[in-house]
This record gives structure tokens, C-alpha cells and sequence, in this order.
């Protein structure tokens, strides 16, 4: 929603009150709305424009279907490329864009390696297998100062020298493989993201340290894959898995670096720094690299 021309007078004069002028700032405090603005970054990549980090995580995939007992689909392994560059906005001073792009391998759970095929246990036929390869996977610009010009505030909770924060992120959109009608007849995407992220108290808030440790949980409830073949059928999947930052790219599992050295050497860095690009989704990545059916038209 546009900010009118009072609240961006009142936007400018909390960011003058709040002091935001660099991101380097000192020793964090999380009770003010630079601390928790700069710890939202340091939670997401670095302080320092343009350096990469990675995040690895691995879990495994279930079905749930009605009236049957879940199973398990396959193991799943990903991990995710990106950099913070610096913005500047006129009335809400300093903020950071996160830029990003990220890989989800299907692994086979006996032989640990990135499924090719793989046969759907309710139609008993073998389906190729489409990795989810999202390039980019960009985020808005964060400010200290939010749009309606509240000051941002640490939603995270703090024990001892270890912090958390829990994120919930429900969505709801037109299925990009769907027709022109989904409003009457239904096709929408529905999912929800759960991220939990934990750390080290010390390490957000020195001023020394500029990308720190972070671990990381991560619940995905969502349709069928597209390349699963199950139609219409009744039921959804679901992914439990967890991850960290990891110090270097190379600290990829083997299985990983070998799959992104043969098909996706660009996912060693992350996008450049003013990409502009919408946004890829596994749904729009399989619409590129899967023609439909005469009867899906």
C-alpha cells in the first residue's frame, strides 16, 4: 500500500531518531529495530555486500493421503545460494535485498543417490524425475523502518546464549499449471513454509563477526509434485528436514557437488547483485522443462 507524503515525513524522522546510516553497525541490540533489522540479515547471509553464503539441508519427503497410513516418498537433499546487497531508500534510509537461487535433489533413501526415476506407489508407473532448480529466488528489500512506519521488531526468542525464531509462511496462488478458470473451478497452489532458525546469542550481536553460524529446521505441506503424475488424486506431501550454514560451498555432501558440477554449474554463486528477474518456482521450473499432454490442453 503507497505511504502517504505524512507518514514519509514520520518514516524519515524515525530513521534519522533510530541512527541507521551503516550497515556495519556496532554491538547488536535486539530490543531496537536496528538490531533486530541487522539480525535478520546476519540470520540470512552476511553483513558484507556481495558475499556468498550457503545453506545445506536434508530431510526426507512423506505422502499423506486420507484414510492410509503415510509413507515415505524419498529423501530429499538442497541447498540454497545467495548473497545481501545494500539498498537505500530515500525515506526509509539503509536496507538489504536478499538474492538467491537453490537446488532440491529427490535422493533415492537406499542408495543415497539423486533419483532419475522413480515409481509412483499408487499408479505402479515409473516417472522421470524433474529436480527442483529455482533460479532466482529473490526477496523484497527489509528496512528497519516498515511501510506503515512502525519500527521492525526481533520476533525471535532468546535462552541462555542460544536464540530462535520461528517463521510461518502460508501461501495461496494460481497454480502456474492450471487454466484460465481457477477461480471457478479451483487449481490453486496451496502450501505453507515452516522455517525454524537457531544460533549463538554472542555471535548476532558481535560486531566482529559477520556471517554467523546458523542452523535451521524446514517444513514444507504442499500438493503433489507435478512430475509425480497424480492428477487429481486426494492427498498432499510433506518434507521434514533440516540444515546450516555451511562455512564453504565445498561442504556440500559429495552426492550434491557431483549432480551440480554435471548440470547446474551456475548454483556455485549465487545471482548477481541487481538481478532483476521474477522469481522461479518448482511449479514454473517444470512448466519450462515439461511440454504438456494433448488431453491437458
Amino acid at each position: 500500500m503507497p505511504i502517504g507524503k505524512p507518514a514519509m515525513t514520520a518514516v524519515a524522522a524515525m530513521v534519522a531518531l533510530l541512527g541507521i546510516s551503516s550497515v556495519e553497525a556496532a554491538k547488536l541490540d535486539l530490543n531496537t529495530a536496528e538490531g533486530a533489522w541487522m539480525a535478520a540479515r546476519k540470520t540470512q547471509c552476511s553483513t558484507k555486500d556481495g558475499e556468498p553464503t550457503v545453506y545445506w539441508f536434508h530431510g526426507e519427503a512423506y505422502s499423506r493421503v486420507p484414510g492410509e497410513r503415510d509413507r515415505k516418498l524419498f529423501n530429499v537433499d538442497g541447498m540454497n545460494v545467495r548473497t545481501c546487497v545494500t539498498v537505500n531508500d530515500p525515506q526509509r534510509g539503509k536496507g538489504w535485498r536478499l538474492i538467491s537461487r537453490e537446488l532440491l535433489f529427490y535422493v533415492d533413501p537406499a542408495t543415497g543417490e539423486v533419483l532419475r526415476t522413480w515409481t509412483n506407489p499408487w499408479t505402479n508407473q515409473t516417472v522421470n524425475v524433474i529436480q527442483t532448480a529455482n533460479d532466482p529466488v529473490n526477496q523484497r528489500p527489509m528496512f528497519a523502518i516498515g511501510a506503515d512506519g512502525k519500527p521492525m521488531q526481533w520476533t525471535g526468542t532468546v535462552s541462555g546464549n542460544t536464540w530462535w525464531n520461528t517463521i510461518t509462511v502460508p501461501l495461496l496462488y494460481n497454480n502456474p499449471l492450471g487454466g484460465e478458470y481457477q477461480k471457478y473451478v479451483g487449481g490453486a497452489y496451496h502450501a505453507t513454509e515452516m522455517f525454524n532458525f537457531f544460533g549463538k546469542v554472542d555471535e548476532m550481536v558481535s560486531d566482529k563477526i559477520a556471517d554467523p553460524r546458523v542452523e535451521v529446521g524446514w517444513v514444507r505441506i504442499a500438493s503433489w509434485l507435478p512430475w509425480m503424475e497424480m492428477g487429481d488424486r486426494a492427498g498432499l506431501m510433506y518434507v521434514h528436514a533440516a540444515g546450516r550454514k555451511l562455512d564453504k560451498f565445498d561442504d556440500l555432501p559429495p552426492v550434491m557437488l557431483r549432480e551440480i558440477a554435471a548440470s547446474y554449474p551456475e548454483y556455485r554463486t549465487p545471482p548477481p547483485a541487481d538481478d532483476t528477474r521474477p522469481n522461479e518456482t518448482s511449479w514454473t521450473y517444470f512448466k519450462k522443462k515439461v511440454a504438456p499432454t494433448p488431453s491437458a490442453k
